[in-house]
């Protein structure tokens, strides 16, 4: 009996234990892209906040610093919670999601002779679209980091529980259309670009190398990315700053801004620069802390 009773312990540990294993490696996606995002957040948000009010406001970085002061040291890390919650989920989302995605479509689609480019690219546009789910949290940081709502909005709960109360879940995607024309195609771009680039850098011999290409290569893609894009975070700000009334489609947003901005599009993309170094900084950080925390799990 003891032989057989060993033997079934045998075979079950054989389907089990690479189970196991698989997920395992399906789960360190979403740790590391997690972990990255956290770092990042840390780092990154003082320079996040001046780059938000020259998107609401279309002042000069000087202005938008000014500003800051004159809120205070203490309100400085105000709205915090809701863009570290949120970029650890959607960075996790982002990587694992893309994996997951990538797998399960290479595994159906292999034999019918999709290309893997294609596969990919539509893992990576599920995955950014999938993010758009929490879309609240930057919707409350954008509230929380509006000094207009200062004395309004205490913290992440209190806004949370205001909104919904007062307004309705539908209140906290308010800049969802933004976010989704955005989320989808910078991440096909991102994912589809990070390899080709990373190919064009000089060969890594040792640890240190490989983190210095991957700060570059996500870094670069990061600050192409977040150009490209500029407009519809500047969308996004001014259409997630308020806060009741009717919900106005994109376009007429966009063509708000501007017409209060003379229609000039050095004026629309004012902030542009910082959220270049800004992007370059954050995504260099994501990517080279991702790839690392992937080779040490």
């Amino acid at each position: 009996m003891s032989v057989g009773l060993s033997q079934s312990i045998k075979r079950v540990s054989c389907v089990i234990l690479p189970q196991l294993k698989h997920l395992a490696n399906c789960g360190k996606h979403y740790v590391c892209g997690s972990m990255a995002a956290f770092t990042n957040i840390l780092v990154t948000f003082p320079i996040q906040k001046v780059l938000f009010r020259q998107q609401l406001h279309g002042v000069l970085v000087t202005e938008a610093v000014q500003q800051l002061q004159r809120d205070g040291l203490r309100n400085l890390y105000r709205g915090l919670l809701p863009p570290l919650l949120q970029k650890s989920t959607t960075v996790a989302i982002m990587f694992g999601l893309y994996e997951d995605f990538s797998r399960v479509l290479q595994n159906h689609g292999g034999g019918s002779g999709v290309p893997e480019l294609v596969t990919r690219s539509f893992a990576a546009a599920l995955a950014g679209t999938t993010e758009a789910i929490l879309t609240p949290f930057e919707r409350v940081q954008t509230l929380l980091q509006d000094h207009r709502h200062h004395a309004r909005f205490n913290n992440t709960a209190h806004t949370f529980r205001t909104l919904v109360t007062e307004y309705g879940v539908r209140e906290c995607y308010r800049g969802l259309v933004p976010i989704l024309l955005r989320n989808g195609p910078s991440n096909v771009l991102f994912f589809g670009l990070r390899g080709p680039i990373k190919e064009l850098l000089p060969e890594a011999n040792n640890q240190a190398g490989h983190l210095v290409n991957d700060f570059v290569c996500g870094g670069v893609l990061g600050a192409a990315l977040g150009i490209m894009f500029y407009p519809l975070n500047v969308v996004k700000a001014r259409a997630q700053s308020q806060v009741g009334g009717a919900f106005q489609p994109c376009r007429k947003v966009l063509l708000t801004v501007w017409r209060e901005r003379g229609g000039s599009v050095v004026m629309l993309f004012r902030g542009a620069h910082l959220n270049y170094h800004r992007s370059l900084i954050s995504w260099g950080i994501i990517n080279a802390t991702y790839e690392l925390l992937l080779k040490l799990l």
